[in-house]
């Protein structure tokens, strides 16, 4: 039997005490925030120097994979989720830290935060491992550019397509109540111990991940390495996640999507 979370009187007073309880713990997140975007920023810089060389060289053949440039793939996409994904988690992680240092001890408060911190990165590690092995699939079929965009009309109308439409699906919104309000997610999901940090951070993960799956695809679609892009995936999962009403926030870029997926069908159709 699980036991309870703190009573919090009603949201807007959980948030303040949160932000006011949680100074440091948020100008250290900002501050990996800050980090993760220059290391992106640099490395993009000589992913694109290195790919525009290869053009030039080889023309528009793709090379193989070394095991290097496998690790540094992954890191890419580990190291893109974490900017792109921590501002819409940070609400999550200063109210979850504020209830377990009334929960905790001292010490035990700082763990159990750490724990659910690395439950979410699991998630979103595991995502990015695919997500690897997918960039690896399809520049194997010549699919992408050097930029790591599609060079197909249809695999862009594809994806266009399926994430317009999962925006309206049910299992979407589903994900997005169970992840956008975290005092609801405490509420509902909380577990006690330290296990229980570890499995409620697994737990938003996935929720998190159920949300933004199919969003993640349009990366290939503007290009991987487009931080652009990038950032208005990024800001668009933000604010779909904070702002009231998500549904029509959601439903209203799913809309746009599919709109955008005919339209490169359209062209496919004409070009073939």
């Amino acid at each position: 039997m699980k036991a309870a979370p703190p009573v919090v009187a009603n949201p807007r007073q959980a948030w303040h005490a949160a932000l006011q309880g949680n100074r440091l713990l948020l100008a250290c997140l900002l501050g990996l925030l800050a980090v993760a975007w220059a290391v992106l920023y640099r490395l993009a810089e000589r992913m694109n120097s290195a790919a525009a060389l290869m053009v030039q060289s080889m023309g528009d053949m793709s090379m193989p994979w070394t095991t290097a440039d496998a690790l540094l793939m992954f890191a890419m996409w580990a190291l893109m989720m974490v900017a792109m994904m921590l501002p819409s988690a940070l609400p999550m992680l200063l109210l979850y830290r504020q209830v377990a240092q009334r929960r905790f001890s001292s010490g035990q408060a700082q763990l159990a935060l750490l724990l659910f911190g690395l439950g979410y990165l699991l998630v979103w590690s595991a995502f990015s491992l695919l997500a690897t092995l997918l960039q690896w699939q399809l520049e194997h079929w010549r699919l992408l550019d050097a930029q790591m965009r599609s060079r197909s009309l249809w695999l862009g109308a594809g994806l266009l397509l399926g994430a317009g439409v999962y925006q309206w699906l049910p299992a979407k919104q589903a994900c997005l109540e169970r992840c956008a309000p975290p005092l609801r997610f405490i509420l509902d999901y909380w577990q006690a111990g330290l296990g229980g940090s570890w499995r409620m951070g697994l737990a938003h993960g996935l929720f998190c991940l159920g949300c933004c799956w199919a969003l993640m695809g349009l990366l290939f679609v503007g290009g991987v390495m487009n931080l652009t892009w990038v950032a208005l995936l990024g800001l668009y999962v933000l604010l779909e996640k904070l702002l009231p009403r998500q549904a029509w926030i959601g439903r209203l870029g799913g809309l746009l999507l599919v709109l955008w997926g005919l339209w490169l069908a359209a062209q496919a159709l004409a070009d073939s």
